[in-house]
């Protein structure tokens, strides 16, 4: 580097796609370095984890979104990280590459020998978090091993634990290094021919400014009687935030922060604890798949592997897929998810457990589905969720825990209000009947214009002989 010539450092975007609270960046940035801004897309060491549809969909708007906020300076790759960091390095003399950590166990494979690679070319690497509240391996039992069960993880473990770092702002001056080349976004080709790419996204703001408008929107409208509310899929008391936190395009910090101060000033503690309980719920998600990664396929609790599961495909996957089971609080959360990427979280077990517990289906094949459908796709809460509601997770839902979809939908949408939103043909069928059509007389199915098998299918199945069968399939675990 000639005498007076300025720095040049790479900042490495990963799921953190902002410029708020983005350590990696804030650190480059405080040294006065020109920057170069690169996000690889990475699909040959993701192999089988790399995104699925949605994600890809969401990930291209995100991009185009943060190339816009960097002034149409972000460098957009696809191939090995490796070669294309050291060829940028060599071309723009960069000392040192900044990039926050990622937890996914081949991301960790892969990062862990890039380090080493770089550094031995001379290259520095600096390396932060981005991501969580609490690094995975600082939030651990007295007697050194991780937990399994989530109340003592949380309240003994991350409560105990020095709190959360604040948000950091975001540089308002970046200097960019010169002769920066390859931004084309579209080259990625991530955008599917699908139909409902077009569609979808016109439920969402993807955008780091659209995800600090979907925080403050929460904590103005949902917060307030969040705790139970929540439970409701007709109410407005869910943050819908998980997209944006995968994406990194919001910190958890950020969130934190926040709501601790409005749940503060509003007197609203019960429903502030919850929230943050379930920021933590994210972190005890990491947490397993850190100490045991062999859970995004092998069951953490070992009695279950020889369980009488479906893992093929079959017609009854398709119809739960499609939403088209005959039960309608399940039809309706399935066509949410094809609709707008997202599935609101009670009908996300109760759907889950129609899956793996009435249809006997093997929770691989939700956890698959969700991959490629949900915005908010992310390997380590959809991984410890599927166990969590199939039985054979950490802390998991007792297996003869299964959800009544019947009696779910009377309790949590009573009026039918999100059944009607997303199963219109049952549109004019009263609250009484809106939960089991079935069960219907032939003059209020007319009245509404419903022929069942028709307008709106049959129930797949009955819900209490394949209760009897789920509990019978359990006692295999015993053994």
């Amino acid at each position: 580097m000639a005498s007076g010539e300025k720095e040049t450092v790479i900042v490495w975007f990963r799921q953190d796609l902002r410029l708020s609270d983005n350590p990696a960046l804030h650190y480059a940035h405080q040294t006065g370095a020109n920057i170069v801004p690169v996000f690889i897309l990475d699909d040959d060491n993701a192999q089988e984890w790399k995104r699925g549809g949605a994600s890809r969909v969401w990930l291209h708007h995100a991009l185009k979104s943060l190339s816009a906020s960097l002034s149409n300076n972000l460098v957009v790759k696809s191939g090995s990280p490796e070669d294309i960091l050291k060829n940028l390095a060599q071309t723009h003399k960069a000392t040192t590459i900044f990039w926050n950590r990622c937890y996914e166990p081949w991301r960790i494979k892969r990062d862990t020998h890039l380090k080493t690679a770089l550094e031995e070319t001379g290259i520095n690497t600096k390396r932060y978090n981005g991501c969580l509240l609490w690094e995975p391996w600082a939030i651990k039992k007295k007697d050194g091993t991780p937990y399994k069960v989530f109340t003592p993880f949380y309240k003994k473990g991350c409560l105990n634990a020095e709190q959360p770092r604040a948000p950091l702002p975001a540089p308002n001056d970046i200097n960019f290094a010169n002769n920066l080349s390859g931004h084309n976004v579209e080259a990625l080709n991530l955008l599917p021919e699908k139909t409902w790419a077009t569609d979808v996204i016109q439920h969402w703001d993807i955008s780091e400014a659209g995800a600090k408008k979907r925080l403050y929107d929460f904590l103005s409208d949902g917060l307030h009687n969040y705790k139970e509310g929540r439970n409701h899929p007709s109410q407005n008391n869910v943050s819908r935030l998980s997209p944006y936190l995968h994406f990194g395009m919001i910190s958890p910090n950020e969130c934190w922060y926040a709501a601790l101060e409005k749940g503060s000033i509003e007197n609203w503690e019960k429903d502030r604890d919850h929230f943050l309980s379930e920021l933590g719920w994210r972190e005890f998600s990491y947490h397993l798949l850190f100490h045991f990664p062999h859970i995004t396929w092998d069951n953490l609790n070992p009695k279950f592997n020889n369980f009488p599961w479906s893992d093929e495909p079959s017609d009854e996957l398709k119809r739960w897929q499609k939403g088209l089971t005959g039960y309608p609080i399940v039809d309706a959360g399935m066509r949410e998810l094809w609709q707008t990427g997202y599935m609101h979280n009670r009908v996300r077990m109760i759907v889950g457990s129609f899956l793996v517990k009435n249809m006997m289906t093997h929770w691989h094949q939700g956890e698959q589905w969700f991959w490629d459908t949900l915005f908010d796709a992310d390997l380590a809460n959809n991984s410890a969720s599927w166990q969590w509601i199939a039985g054979c997770g950490a802390d998991a839902a007792p297996y003869f825990r299964i959800f009544n979809p019947i009696l779910q939908s009377q309790k949590f949408d009573p009026d039918g209000e999100y059944i009607k939103k997303y199963v219109p043909e049952l549109k004019d069928l009263d609250a009484k009947h809106i939960h089991a059509p079935w069960d219907a007389p032939p003059l209020i199915l007319a009245e509404a214009g419903i022929t069942l098998g028709k307008e709106y299918p049959e129930p797949m199945m009955d819900h209490s002989k394949a209760r009897d069968r789920a509990l019978e399939a359990f006692q295999t675990t015993k053994t």
